[in-house]
Parts: C-alpha cells; sequence; structure tokens
C-alpha cells in the first residue's frame, strides 16, 4: 500500500466566462512541473481527476465535461509591454493525455483577473475605482489578449450587474480583446485552403460544404441543414446519441486533415482539442437550456459547437473569435447563415442563450485579415488556498 504523503501547492478555482479552472503561479509549481513534460501534465491530470474511467472526476477537482477539466499556469512576462504570460492545458477526462494546442477564451477572461489577485501588476495601477487593463501573452498560440477589468480600491471588482447566458448569476463586467487572433502558425494564414467554403469530403458520412478559420481556435464549420440539424439542438439532443458524436469526430478530423494541423486521422486523437466543429443556421425560435425562449428577432444566427467530442453547454470563447470572424467576412458559411451581409458585430444564439461579438476584419492584396475581436464575459474566484494531491503523483 502506498504510503506516500501528500502535497498541497498554492491555487485558485476560478471561473472565467462559462468555464471553470485551476488556476496556478508559475514559482508555486514543485520545480519539476514548472518547465513543460509528463511531470507538469501528470501533475495537472492528478489536480484534475483525470483520466477518468467513470468519467466522473470524483477523485479531482474537475467537473467531468470540457467547460471544467482545465488547468492554468500564470507568470510575470519578460515580453515587452506585456504584464503576464497565460499558459492553458485541457485536461482530457477519460484519457491519459493534456492537449496544449489551443487556448480558451473564457479562461482568458480569469487569466486577466488572476494577473491582479496573484500580485503580478503594479498597485499603484489598481488605486481607486476604474478599469485596468492587464496585457497578456497567450503562450499556447502566441498571441496578446487584452483584458480590461473592473477594480475597486486595489482589487478585483468581481460582482456587478452583468449577465452572461449560461452563467447563473450576474457579476462584473470584464472586456476581452483578442489581438490579431489568427493562428498562423496552424497553415499560415486565416484560411489555411485559401478559401471561403471548401467541398469536405468526410469518409463515411459524406461531402458538404465547410468554412475552416483559424481565428481565436481552428474551428470547421459547416451548415446544420447539411448534417441534419436545426442548428436549435440542445446538449442532449447531440450528447446521448453516440453515433452522432462518431460522425461529428469523423467530420473534425477530416477538417484537421484538410487544415493541416494533422498528417494521419490517428494523431486526432492526441488532439481533441482542436480543432473544434461547429455547425450554423439561419435564425429561428428556439428555447434555451434555462428554459427561456430566444426569438429569432434577437440573434443573426445560430452556433452549436462541440468541445473535446461533446456538445458544448453554451459557447466555448474561443469558437466565439472564430464566430465574430467568419461573421464579418462576406460569403463564409456562418456569414451567410447570418443573412450575407458585411458585418462589424454579430449576436448568435447558442444552447444556453446569446453573445454578442465584435471583429474588425480587412482585406489586403486578396487576404482576409482579422485586427481583432472584442467581447464581454465575467470572472470569479470560488476558491483559494491550496490544491492536494499524492506525492508520488508525479
Amino acid at each position: 500500500m502506498s504510503r506516500v504523503a501528500q502535497i498541497k501547492i498554492p491555487a485558485t478555482y476560478l471561473r472565467g466566462g462559462t468555464s471553470k479552472g485551476v488556476f496556478f503561479r508559475l514559482e508555486d509549481l514543485p520545480k519539476i512541473a514548472q518547465v513543460p513534460g509528463a511531470a507538469r501534465d501528470r501533475l495537472f491530470q492528478r489536480v484534475i481527476g483525470s483520466p477518468d474511467p467513470y468519467a466522473a472526476h470524483i477523485d479531482g477537482m474537475g467537473g467531468a465535461t470540457s467547460s471544467t477539466s482545465k488547468c492554468v499556469i500564470l507568470s510575470k512576462s519578460a515580453r515587452p509591454d506585456h504584464d503576464v504570460d497565460y499558459l492553458y492545458g485541457q485536461i482530457s477526462i477519460d484519457k491519459d493525455f493534456v492537449d496544449w494546442s489551443g487556448n480558451c477564451g473564457n479562461l482568458s477572461t480569469g487569466a486577466g483577473a488572476f494577473a491582479i489577485h496573484a500580485g503580478y501588476i503594479d498597485a499603484a495601477r489598481l488605486a481607486g475605482e476604474g478599469v485596468c487593463t492587464v496585457r497578456i501573452w497567450q503562450a499556447n498560440i502566441n498571441k496578446t489578449i487584452i483584458a480590461h477589468v473592473p477594480v475597486s480600491h486595489g482589487q478585483v471588482q468581481e460582482t456587478g450587474d452583468f449577465e452572461l447566458d449560461g452563467v447563473t448569476f450576474p457579476a462584473a463586467e470584464i472586456v476581452l480583446e483578442f489581438m490579431d487572433p489568427s493562428d498562423d502558425s496552424e497553415g499560415g494564414s486565416l484560411f489555411p485552403t485559401g478559401n471561403l467554403v471548401d467541398l469536405l469530403d468526410v469518409p463515411g458520412v459524406g461531402s458538404f460544404p465547410a468554412t475552416m478559420i483559424t481565428a481565436g481556435i481552428p474551428t470547421v464549420f459547416v451548415n446544420a441543414a447539411d448534417i441534419g440539424y436545426t442548428g436549435t439542438e440542445l446538449r442532449e439532443a447531440i450528447n446521448t446519441d453516440p453515433a452522432a458524436l462518431a460522425r461529428f469526430e469523423k467530420i473534425r478530423v477530416a477538417g484537421a486533415l484538410r487544415m493541416g494541423l494533422i498528417k494521419t486521422p490517428e494523431e486526432a486523437a492526441t488532439r481533441q482539442h482542436t480543432p473544434k466543429i461547429a455547425f450554423v443556421a439561419p435564425p429561428v425560435d428556439y428555447v434555451a437550456s434555462s428554459g427561456k425562449t430566444i426569438a429569432a428577432s434577437e440573434v443573426d444566427l445560430l452556433v452549436r459547437a462541440l468541445s473535446m467530442g461533446k456538445l458544448h453547454h453554451a459557447m466555448m470563447g474561443t469558437a466565439a473569435v472564430a464566430i465574430g470572424t467568419a461573421a464579418a467576412i462576406p460569403g463564409t458559411l456562418v456569414n451567410l447563415a447570418a443573412g450575407g451581409r458585411a458585418r462589424n458585430v454579430v449576436t448568435f444564439g447558442h444552447p444556453s442563450g446569446t453573445l454578442r461579438v465584435g471583429a474588425a476584419a480587412s482585406q489586403n492584396g486578396g487576404e482576409w485579415k482579422v485586427e481583432k475581436v472584442t467581447m464581454s464575459r465575467s470572472a470569479r474566484v470560488l476558491m483559494e488556498g491550496w490544491v492536494r494531491i499524492p506525492g508520488d503523483s508525479f
């Protein structure tokens, strides 16, 4: 019987947007986990409670969903004009890996707030009441995120009346700016195939139009009608259907291959976080998961997206960046579902309600570029202190 004592690591459990994660300061991690590698992965898995064949996360901090199986590391940034470096790990629930291939847009909100909580921001910038601008280097994808965090007398102002669909209680509004969010490391352009729309051939499923984009996070968009859906589906309609989930994974794998993110289908098994797969439809009335009716007149289009193999309960922040960007570019499937006109802001319906996203996109020499994408989220510390794990976990 193992008698290795538990160790405790300073940590903060924090909600950012419609996600939750365990946040760490880099310097608080055990030395062996302060650098990338197997030890860091194993530590984060044990914190969350993965891999868990029961898919319940009873023995960890995870919540057994893609939205709650996350860890974050923040550190003081040495980069000019940046306050902190933010690194995000998506922990698989039942499989033995941690995916570092992309960002979490929702926890980007938490990164801005945690930078202040963790003491990385000079106290002089927090005096009085107002907004503190935190410049974040997103280390997974090497991009800048600017968080405008409300502060009051040296502390993050967490309470307020800003309501975010998918989050039960109101909180203070944090405005995020994702600067130049195209993930140009993953294919060299906003549209890795060079096209706004491609005919995607999916073995065992069929061929249909797809928009493949790398803004925020690599995302494959398809029309809901082309795959047998309306765009009004809630989680239960997809997540309780193993055959449907298998079809979505085939679409995701085909898109990843077409975008050049993987070389063989087998590689997709160790890259579940990216790309995302989403389906779009023109607006119609529907009932959100909260029971609230969303009228067609309230939104420009409907979007449903999958994360880590399951339909997301609301919308991933990074996928919202992709939606806002694609909506701003005439001719994409997202733009066409929203009515087909040029726009710099879009409101879309998701399973929990609606979300408004702004995007500034332009075309130069035939190439589309997005300068920034803006959205509002909120964040709140849920618990702080120490997380404990067995000392031989990593």
